[in-house]
């Protein structure tokens, strides 16, 4: 047998990450997608794979070739399964195309001019709901003149606040809406349409003749993001805007409707009050003719209806709650203690039962059509994800996917550990060790912080590549969820709403007390570091103490004041540090004491500064400051900057350049603290 190796940073080219993945309505085949990186080219692609649940089957390619097939859909009847794809066209947007379950060529099945976002067949099969965004009408003139074309974008012209996101570039004017497509012509109809709204979470009723949707219709919706609201409309297209329903509920964000069976109840995800991001989202269920009140079904188990849990290997999938057959009881999933469980609770008395405890349920919910078996992907520490079925009936649970473990199965990836202990208000908090490979408790080892962004979500059981990486460097990798996260309950996640770098400081504080005396630690050499706001604590530390030898802050908050209405969530962070309505120029101080470059004069640690020159969430004139602050300092530091990368290059962003910042991060740590 050959000897474990150790993990690389190069090994981020050979993992395959399963998503999307849904059961047939028979309950007898479970097809997914699967992405691959291409390392000659950096380009990605993803396939669609399907497997029987029966014991022993092994899974196979349903579409082959050098595309983005994603977000499979079965047809209720089973024969056919909708898709996404950009076969037609790589330079444009995904496409709907169908193909048979009995094989044969996937066939296009929609022409459209934007973005489809999401689609969802109607129970009968007839139709598909479409929420997309069209093309503005000037890009697609633009299009058509291979001169213009070639010149690209002469200006961008914007009334509404919010004109840029993360990860997709500057918006569009059209907003997105709803259509129906007629699953025998093809012929899509448009439904809602208007300048200023959006609607989106689009859900059919059991018979096809309702739609659900969600939409800020306040007067200008980006100026009270709060303010979702819950409607029903006609399906058949005729003077929808003049028959719409709101349901009445409490003012707060809104996700997700469905429909129970019957047709007569919609449940929904909602998060309660306006300005007030740290509460939990929590499942609803209202009458779908609006004739009694909403009612919050979990608000008493102080949990958060979202399975999101930080990890580098892809995004968990959140699905709508989803109702048992006799309406009776919600399924759906949620994050505790690092884990994202699947749940469910009775609609008549709230009783709540735990089917999923521990570990990472990373993908939907489904169930097969008479809910015999239930369909999840489902991942640990130790694997990025794979397919599970769990027999209602029995309990019993079976993994249908191997992916990855030829990878992982020749690799020593250390030995990890759980930790709970008290925080400086005696409040409980839970972390985790990662011991490096080969690890000897009689020796001294260089130790690194993680610290996660959000802050409102949470370290947990999902694959991190980046800590197994930095320990087979020879490191001791050390994380933990602090006050301001999420999976704790609503308090710990609101403990620092007026207060970034207050109880959350302190939490980090401890942490690293009781890791640096342990007797494997060597208390002289610590780092730390984190991205986004894990690179706002890392700057933040680097102005209130010494006590590590090397930091690494990654796409970092520095700047409250330069930062309110730079980043695509604009004015949204002064929520965060609770200063409410007031703008910079009504209360600077309070901006200004909340931003870790107020504090950049305490510096000595040596500094790596990374940041992505396409971040909206964050943009890089955040790190900006910092680099220059500390050069002028004569801290030492240096810069590394990554072209045409969104926030998120750690997750999603090219391979070369996601192992390039893996390798800078090891270089500046192996320097100082190595």
């Amino acid at each position: 047998m050959s000897p474990l190796r150790k993990i690389q940073a190069e090994d981020l080219y050979q993992f395959q990450l399963i998503n999307a993945v849904r059961l047939s309505p028979d309950g007898q085949k479970v097809v997914f997608s699967v992405s691959r990186v291409d390392p000659k080219t950096e380009k990605k692609y993803s396939s669609l794979w399907w497997v029987n649940t029966a014991a022993g089957s092994i899974p196979q390619p349903f579409t082959q070739g050098d595309h983005a097939d994603s977000s499979p859909r079965w047809k209720p009847d089973g024969k056919q399964i909708a898709f996404l794809s950009n076969r037609a066209d790589a330079d444009k947007p995904a496409q709907l195309f169908l193909i048979s379950t009995a094989g044969g060529e996937a066939q296009q099945f929609t022409h459209f001019e934007g973005a489809i976002h999401a689609f969802s067949w109607s129970l009968d099969g007839f139709h598909l709901l479409i929420t997309a965004v069209k093309t503005d009408a000037e890009v697609v003139e633009r299009e058509k003149d291979e001169t213009r074309k070639k010149l690209g974008v002469v200006s961008r012209h914007y009334k509404r606040l919010f004109y840029k996101l993360d990860g997709f570039g500057y918006l569009p004017q059209e907003r997105q809406h709803i259509w129906i497509l007629d699953a025998q012509t093809g012929e899509m109809q448009q439904l809602t349409d208007h300048e200023i709204d959006d609607e989106r979470d689009a859900a059919f009723s059991p018979d096809a003749q309702s739609i659900a949707f969600i939409s800020n219709r306040t007067p200008d919706p980006d100026m009270q993001p709060d303010y979702d609201d819950l409607f029903v409309m006609p399906a058949s297209g005729s003077n929808p805007s003049g028959e719409m329903r709101k349901i009445a509920a409490p003012v707060g964000s809104k996700s997700m409707p469905s429909f129970s069976p019957d047709g007569k109840w919609i449940a929904y995800y909602a998060q309660e009050g306006e300005r007030q991001g740290y509460r939990n989202t929590n499942v609803w269920v209202v009458a779908a003719d609006g004739s009694s009140p909403a009612r919050n079904l979990t608000g008493a188990y102080d949990l958060h209806a979202s399975p999101w849990t930080i990890n580098d290997q892809g995004e968990p999938e959140l699905t709508p709650p989803v109702w048992s057959l006799d309406g009776k009881t919600l399924y759906f999933t949620d994050s505790y203690h690092g884990s994202a469980r699947v749940l469910s609770i009775s609609v008549e008395d709230c009783a709540l039962q735990i089917l999923i405890g521990e570990g990472g349920v990373a993908g939907a919910v489904q169930f097969d059509a008479p809910q015999r078996t239930l369909c999840y992907t489902y991942g640990t520490m130790l694997d990025p994800g794979q397919v599970f079925v769990r027999n209602m009936s029995t309990g019993e649970t079976r993994q249908l996917t191997q992916f990855n473990r030829d990878l992982l199965d020749g690799i020593d990836l250390g030995q990890m550990e759980e930790v709970w202990y008290k925080g400086p208000d005696q409040n409980d908090l839970q972390g985790w060790i990662l011991k490096p490979p080969g690890f000897d408790p009689a020796k001294k080892y260089p130790s690194i912080l993680e610290i996660h962004g959000g802050p409102l979500v949470q370290y947990g059981n999902f694959f991190m590549h980046e800590f197994y990486y930095l320990a087979s460097a020879g490191y001791v990798v050390y994380f933990t969820n602090p006050r301001g996260g999420r999976g704790y309950g609503e308090a710990h996640a609101g403990a620092i709403a007026s207060s970034w770098g207050d109880r959350d400081y302190a939490d980090l504080m401890a942490w690293t007390d009781l890791v640096s005396h342990l007797p494997y630690i060597d208390p002289q050499r610590m780092g730390v570091t984190g991205g986004s706001y894990g690179g706002y604590m890392t700057v933040w530390i680097i102005g209130h103490t010494q006590r590590f030898q090397a930091a690494v802050s990654q796409r970092c908050v520095s700047n409250f004041v330069s930062m309110w209405g730079s980043s695509d969530f604009n004015w949204g962070f002064q929520e965060d540090i609770g200063l409410g309505d007031k703008a910079p120029f009504e209360d600077l101080q309070g901006y200004w004491d909340r931003s870790p470059i107020k504090y950049i004069g305490n510096a000595h640690t040596p500094t790596l500064v990374i940041h992505n020159e396409m971040d909206h969430r964050c943009p890089i004139e955040q790190s900006e400051q910092v680099f220059v602050a500390l050069k002028r300092l004569g801290v030492e530091t240096e810069f590394v900057r990554f072209p045409d990368e969104f926030h998120g290059l750690s997750r999603n962003g090219r391979t070369d350049r996601r192992i390039a910042r893996l390798n800078h991060i090891r270089r500046w740590f192996d320097l100082h603290i190595m």
